[in-house]
């Protein structure tokens, strides 16, 4: 039987356990029989209604916060794209026959996210097991047993809950701290007269996912020449932007002193095998003469640069590729390659958030990118670069770092 034969409609309403599908504003687009079931809702009394109108928190129980728990952890999924997996919850259900009447009633809920073709979360699955009946057994709805038990699940889950908070502030502080160092080691356009550059950077979404994409702009030695670089560093936090600012430095520095990119990136190699953290990390590397109308170029592993010509035609510089950075132990001389252009062509570098995205070949990510490079080639460089994140980054924003530098030739 192949996946056309099956009909995931109907595997869906015969999941066991209690299964349901909210957007991230937290409306209900779907729940399975189990969940009408034992929520004792009908579909209509769910479907297209926000969470907190469905199962509003007891207003008669001052402690009640399990809906609000819930509330919390599908948001934190649908920021972060992980999945949670929530304490033992007591939730007290309105009886829809009796209304202002609640029960009392006990779930273990797992919320977890579906991502749409962009990489972002589009739905939210909210999974429950029902242990209202095993809370009850261990001690009988109203024995001693019974209120100690609850007792002490509200005491875990207010410590949970406490951990969790202490937790997020802890990632907001270090993403806050990330970012600062990640901003103060990237450098500013500096091009001046014919010649102009626009940079840009743009943070992933999600508490936790500040990387280690950087890029610069150096002035070489010997003629009207200029370097133009960027770079990846592989994982998230203070510890990638650490890292960052070591392999942006040390290219940099290694750019004045090569006889070109290819040379360059070979020292880098060699400085990133000892450095912590640098592992597959990638990088690509430009020389720009103005004075003979040439560019040099040499990548580690790094997505390809682009050369627009005036005419509209897109090149991507691919001729020069290499492994990442640490992916030698013993020197060995990088490839570069060289390409001549025409002044009012435009140079354009980035890093793999500007066309990645999760389930999707890069080559449809590369395409994307040269024709929205295309189509807005006669614009300034910083109205190219404003164009070209607003066509290509998801509107809620990538889930990876995106660099990019734009030089007008």
């Amino acid at each position: 039987m192949d996946d056309t034969a099956i009909d995931y409609t109907e595997v869906f309403q015969s999941l066991p356990g209690m299964v349901a599908l909210l957007t991230p504003d937290l409306v209900y687009v779907d729940a399975n029989r189990e969940f009408l079931h034992m929520a004792g809702r009908t579909r209509e009394q769910v479907v297209g209604r926000h969470l907190g109108d469905v199962f509003p928190d007891n207003p008669h129980n001052e402690g009640a916060s399990g809906m609000r728990n819930l509330a919390s952890s599908l948001k934190r999924v649908a920021a972060t794209g992980e999945r949670d997996a929530m304490a033992l919850q007591r939730y007290d259900v309105e009886n829809p026959e009796r209304p202002g009447e609640w029960d009392e009633r006990y779930w273990s809920p797992v919320n977890a996210p579906v991502f749409g073709p962009d990489g972002t979360v589009v739905l939210l699955v909210h999974r429950i097991e029902e242990v209202t009946e095993l809370i009850r057994a261990r001690g009988g709805p109203t024995g001693s047993r019974a209120r100690v038990l609850e007792a002490e699940l509200y005491t875990r889950a207010r410590e949970l809950q406490e951990v969790n908070e202490r937790l997020r502030q802890a990632h907001a502080r270090e993403r806050e701290v990330a970012l600062a160092l990640q901003e103060a080691m990237l450098p500013a356009h500096r091009l001046g007269g014919r010649h102009h550059a626009a940079v840009r950077y743009r943070p992933a979404v999600g508490a936790l996912n500040v990387c280690g994409d950087w890029y610069d702009i150096v002035d070489l030695v010997g003629g009207h020449r200029m370097g133009v670089a960027v770079g990846d560093v592989v994982g998230h936090g203070l510890e990638a932007a650490g890292v960052m600012g070591q392999l942006r430095s040390a290219l940099s520095a290694a750019c004045r002193v090569a006889s070109g990119p290819g040379e360059a990136l070979n020292v880098l190699g060699r400085y990133a095998n000892v450095v912590d953290g640098a592992e597959s990390a990638t990088a690509v590397a430009t020389f720009i003469d103005f004075d003979q109308h040439m560019i040099s170029y040499s990548s580690a592993g790094h997505p390809p640069p682009v050369l627009v010509h005036p005419d509209g035609r897109v090149q991507f510089l691919d001729q020069a590729t290499d492994p990442p950075l640490d992916a030698r132990p013993d020197p060995f001389p990088r490839p570069q390659a060289f390409t001549p252009y025409t002044e009012g062509a435009t140079l354009v570098l980035y890093t793999d958030g500007l066309i990645e995205r999760r389930g999707e070949d890069i080559d449809t990510g590369l395409e994307r990118l040269a024709d929205s490079l295309g189509r807005h080639r006669a614009e300034d460089p910083e109205s190219l670069a404003d164009a070209v994140l607003l066509e290509l980054l998801p509107p809620g924003g990538a889930t990876d770092d995106t660099a990019l530098v734009i030089v007008r030739l």
